[in-house]
């Protein structure tokens, strides 16, 4: 397997620092290293991103789709109940797109705009899911 992209939504900067209790206390930056350490040990390479901004995740979703990814890791965060056009974007990709969650969002009544459109989702498993994905986009090549 080649090139994943993995996006980190809308908040995710704000890991660790607040909302810990639903979150975690693992800051944006650990839970970045664990998904490297992931890759690494699953032989894969991955790009990540975070954004707060709309357009710089879809453009890094078109960017991906230009370089011939193989895959997306996408945790929406602040844009899992978006209406704009991520989920256009993800839709009109060539590689499949998997919908990550540390925690949860149903548990909390949150329904994802952002998943019809993604191949499948991993939620509630922590940092763990990352890699849960990541072996589900090896599975796929």
């Amino acid at each position: 397997m080649g090139k994943v992209l993995v996006i980190q939504g809308a908040g995710m900067n704000m890991r660790g620092k607040a909302q810990v209790e639903t979150f975690g206390p693992m800051t944006l930056d650990e839970i970045n290293e664990q998904i490297e350490g992931y890759a690494e040990g699953l032989g894969m390479d991955i790009e990540m991103m975070q954004s707060n901004l709309e357009g710089e995740v879809i453009n890094a979703l078109y960017d991906a789709h230009d370089r011939d990814f193989d895959a997306a890791l996408i945790n929406p965060a602040g844009y899992t109940t978006t209406t704009g056009p991520i989920k256009a974007a993800i839709a009109q990709v060539k590689y499949p797109v998997i919908e990550v969650h540390a925690s949860n969002p149903t548990s909390r009544g949150t329904v994802s705009n952002v998943l019809p459109v993604c191949k499948g989702a991993v939620y509630g498993f922590g940092v763990y899911g990352y890699r849960l994905a990541l072996e589900a986009v090896k599975q796929m090549g």
